[in-house]
């Protein structure tokens, strides 16, 4: 009994809105994290939201607030330490390049390669190669999976608009240039002329 209060206190002390892992908690036998879980969630101090991966509620006047699927994946790299970057049409909706919601939500992941399921949404990683993280900023990270799910023939002037609002916003351009320096040459061509004429701009003032 000692260790079933034991480690319903550690639960019970968790941030509410933490994601919580049946994985966290080595220092006990697997089955019976499983039971403590399982009564924590008839009791409604926990929310299963997926295979193996639970929510310590944080509700407000409309019920439980759940997390993001983008919120979730990030607590699944954190946990496996391994990074990741969105892709795809994931890319484009995180850009607001896309108000297109998608129901499968996919990220590269310098991890394992797995499906999660998050209710009628799907997490998915995929195995990538390094080169995908090697640029320095995020946002270029962001830019090149995102543009090569749009294609360079879709590339038109409200994108372009979109694209330099963004760079504007970038505190390092300096980076976001050397980063630019490892982009596919098309893009090159796309980002360069915003990026080189905020950096002129700056050392202008």
């Amino acid at each position: 009994m000692v260790q079933d209060r034991s480690l319903k206190d550690i639960i019970g002390n968790l941030p509410e809105g933490s994601i919580v892992f049946r994985t966290d908690f080595p220092q006990y036998h697997p089955e019976f994290v499983g039971n403590i879980l399982s009564v924590m969630v008839d009791k409604n101090h926990l929310t299963k939201i997926a295979q193996g991966i639970y929510l310590k509620p944080r509700r407000s006047k409309f019920g439980v607030i759940k997390p993001s699927a983008y919120q979730v994946a990030e607590s699944i790299a954190k946990r496996d330490n391994a990074d990741i970057l969105p892709t795809g049409e994931t890319a484009l909706n995180e850009l607001g390049l896309s108000t297109q919601v998608p129901v499968n939500y996919t990220f590269l992941t310098t991890g394992s390669a797995r499906n999660v399921r998050l209710g009628n949404l799907s997490i998915i990683f995929k195995r990538s190669v390094p080169r995908n993280f090697a640029y320095r900023t995020k946002l270029m990270a962001y830019f090149v999976q995102a543009l090569r799910a749009l294609g360079e023939k879709n590339v038109d002037d409200a994108i372009l608009s979109q694209l330099a609002a963004l760079i504007d916003k970038e505190p390092d351009q300096a980076v976001l240039i050397e980063d630019l320096k490892h982009a596919p040459v098309w893009m090159r061509k796309i980002l360069k002329p915003y990026i080189h004429e905020k950096t002129l701009d700056k050392k202008q003032c």
